[in-house]
Formats: C-alpha cells, structure tokens, sequence
C-alpha cells in the first residue's frame, strides 16, 4: 500500500478514534435509545463526509462539482456533530426528539446533496457536448489543413486552403438535426484526402468543392436552427 493511501487512512480514522475513545471513557457503554441513535447519525455524516468524493462527476469542472458538495457534506457533518453531541449530554428518555430531529436534517442534507448532483450532472453534460461539438470541427479543420502541404498544384491549393479557412471559421456549437450532415463532412474529409493522395488536380478540386458546399450547408442549417 502506497504511503499517500495510509497517510489517507490515518487522517480519516483520527476523529473516529477520538470520539469514541471520549464517548466510552467518558459516558461508558450503557446508554439509553436516544443517546445511540446520535451515535448513530453522527457516525453516518461523519461515513458521508468521506464518501463524498465518490459522489463527485468527472468533468472540466469537478473542481466546483466537488466544492459543492463537499460543502454541503461538512455543513451537515457539523451540524449533526453538534446536535448529536447535544442529545447525548442531556440523554432524553423518549428517543423521538432525538430520532425526529436527526432524521429530518439527514432529510434535508440528503435533498441538497440529490439536487447538487442533479444540476452537476446536468453541467458535465453540457461540458462534454461542447467538448464533442469543439473536437469536431477541430478534427475537420486540422485534417484539411495537413492536406495543404502535399498538393503541387496552386489552384487546388488555393481551393482547399478555402475549405479549410470556412471549415476553421465554422460556429462549434452543433444542432441535433445536423448529425447526419456532420456525418457526411466527415466522409466527404476522407474523400479529399484520398482525392490529395491520388495526386489527381480535377479530383481534389472537385472533392473540394463538394466538402465546401457541404460545410456551406451545414453552417446555413445551423444559423436558421438556432434563430428558431
């Protein structure tokens, strides 16, 4: 085992051991009800606490994913930590207010962890969709660019260096209902560059053309989409 793990260990078993070394030495082993269901909700803010980062979506931003929810984590851990404390220093007989209390906010912690991951969940998919979009029109773009240094011939040159300059200069964020046109860019990337390969000018010049309607088609499709 790694020593940054153990070092881990050490630190998340430190207040487990602290406060069960106090809560036996101080109040021994026999309680009532309601002193053991504060242990109880004590110790499971306490298991959330760590568990936490497990909680936490993967994505450009799990930084601020995990800053929220480890806040809400350790403002519920405190808060149970001192309620908890609470009841187990007064030790009512009736369990209820003890058992009512605790369980209503573990409720409201639980609520506000759920929506929290929610809405992260909801931004990461935002993020990983316009990585795609991004990488997309990225992928294109540079593909047709490497293609510039093999063609001899100036005209073609020229007409692929346009299809680059609208392809780079293309808007990234992508529409649902272009998918299969983007699909066909693709195709029509991969033809060119067989077109460039063959050496062919009337080929390449034709390939490019057809690719630059396409991406003409795609960017026209996507500005009346988004103006709906």
């Amino acid at each position: 085992m790694k020593k940054l793990n153990v070092l881990r260990i050490i630190l998340c078993s430190i207040f487990l051991v602290v406060f069960n070394v106090f809560f036996f030495v101080i109040g021994g082993t026999e309680h009532n009800l309601s002193v053991w269901i504060s242990y109880g909700f004590i110790h499971f803010a306490y298991f959330m606490l760590l568990l936490t980062p497990r909680l936490v979506r993967d994505g450009q931003s799990r930084a601020i994913f995990g800053f929220s929810l480890y806040t809400i984590s350790s403002g519920y851990f405190f808060v149970q930590l001192i309620i908890g404390i609470i009841f187990i220093l007064i030790a009512p007989e009736n369990q209820n207010p003890a058992l009512l209390t605790q369980l209503g906010i573990a409720g409201v912690y639980g609520i506000l962890l759920v929506i929290n991951m929610i809405a992260n969940e909801h931004t990461a998919n935002v993020e990983e969709k316009r990585e795609d979009e991004i990488a997309f029109v990225k992928n294109a773009s540079v593909r047709v660019k490497n293609l510039m240094g093999n063609i001899k011939d100036k005209e073609a040159r020229k007409k692929v260096e346009s299809v680059y300059d609208t392809i780079y200069s293309s808007p990234v964020k992508s529409h649902p209902e272009l998918v299969q046109v983007e699909k066909r860019m693709l195709t029509l990337v991969k033809d060119l560059e067989s077109a460039v390969s063959s050496g062919d000018k009337e080929k390449i010049i034709s390939s490019a053309n057809t690719l630059l309607a396409a991406v003409n088609e795609r960017n026209m499709n996507l500005k009346m989409l988004n103006n709906h």
